[in-house]
């Protein structure tokens, strides 16, 4: 199988997988891995390589999923209307882990003060550049036959994930990424015509 075939087959195989399990089909260490490669390889804008990630396991992953459904409750006062948040937070804790995704303010502000010009775009490229590094490692973790969603409680979670694991003050949370074992396969994926999604001229 040629290389472009490989890189289409994961991204054919990179979906939202709800139902998650904790029995990870490989050591947590090629986890780990494929998280440093991502980081190492992914590009940013003016090489500002401004995300950053962190990685929980087992104890301290159920901790964040137990912090988001404690904010939560402070802003969902009945408890018919917070059982099905509930359930939903059930099953993210249910996972293997959570990559946490950052952008560090401080190359952002650095970037703005030394290239005046495009100032009002860099924060833009910077949560581009998040993105990349999200959909390379949603991406590898499916080519590893693990599970993963894509969540976002920030900013209603981010002064206890601070404060919890001591995120340094400059790192603004991006995104959440539930991994694990996949105990459900994603249903069938429905696709708008190509026709309403591209042009091509010259060809």
């Amino acid at each position: 199988m040629n290389d472009l075939k490989t890189l289409q087959n994961a991204a054919e195989a990179r979906r939202s997988i709800y139902a998650l399990g904790d029995n990870l089909p490989v050591a947590k260490q090629e986890v780990l891995k494929l998280v440093e490669h991502a980081i190492l390889h992914t590009p940013s804008a003016f090489n500002s390589q401004s995300t950053r990630i962190v990685v929980l396991f087992g104890d301290d992953h159920k901790k964040l999923w137990q912090i988001t459904e404690d904010e939560l409750r402070k802003v969902v006062a009945d408890d018919a209307q917070f059982e099905g948040t509930k359930q939903k937070l059930e099953g993210f804790k249910a996972g293997a882990g959570t990559i946490l995704f950052f952008e560090d303010q401080n190359v952002v502000s650095y970037l703005q003060n030394n290239f005046a010009l495009y100032a009002n775009k860099f924060p833009i490229w910077s949560e581009q550049t998040n993105a990349m590094h999200q959909y390379v490692i949603w991406t590898a973790l499916a080519t590893l036959n693990i599970g993963a969603n894509l969540q976002h409680y920030n900013p209603l979670i981010d002064a206890q994930v601070a404060s919890t694991w001591n995120i340094d003050s400059s790192w603004d949370l991006v995104a959440q990424m539930v991994f694990g074992s996949i105990e459900q396969p994603a249903g069938e994926k429905e696709f708008e015509p190509l026709e309403k999604r591209l042009k091509v001229f010259g060809a």
